[in-house]
């Protein structure tokens, strides 16, 4: 039970951590803060994958599934949406005339 709290602990602190360093970095930096999340979620799911290499129980498969199917949500979206920036960024082809 220690060890729950605990987790749940570490999860509200890193919440809240995470959420008052977010909201004070400027709409300039959102690229490189994007691609850093897309690198944080492709760590989770490295660590998902390991984890369905040894035996698990029911639910720790479940968490794992979860954990990979929200991470690669959070990568192909942040992927989708940097390549929809980039496209803002290059200038209109004119058509010959």
């Amino acid at each position: 039970m220690f060890n729950l709290l605990l987790m749940a602990g570490v999860f509200i602190a890193s919440f809240a951590i995470g959420y008052a360093l977010i909201s004070r970095v400027p709409p300039l930096l959102h690229t490189p803060l994007m691609s850093m999340t897309n690198a944080i979620s492709a760590i989770t799911i490295l660590a998902a994958l390991i984890l369905f290499s040894v035996p698990t129980t029911a639910m720790e498969k479940i968490l794992g599934a979860i954990a990979i199917t929200t991470a690669t949500f959070n990568v192909v979206g942040g992927f989708a949406i940097t390549d929809r920036m980039l496209k803002l960024f290059k200038g209109k082809r004119r058509l010959p005339e």
